[in-house]
């Protein structure tokens, strides 16, 4: 499984959200969000595909 690849873009998200917070900048708090999105959905993908080979036995 690659949970440890979702896990760092949502921590590379927060961090650009964050860092776009403190310098004011907009655009980049959204690109952070929009990166911690996608991790959280790579995750929960990967977890319900896992959820899936266990009740398959594949």
């Amino acid at each position: 499984m690659m949970k440890g690849n979702a896990r760092t873009k949502q921590l590379r998200g927060k961090m650009r959200e964050t860092l776009g917070k403190a310098l004011g900048d907009k655009s980049m708090q959204r690109t952070g969000r929009g990166e911690q999105l996608r991790g959280k959905a790579q995750e929960l993908t990967e977890k319900a595909a896992g959820q899936i080979r266990h009740r398959t036995k594949h």
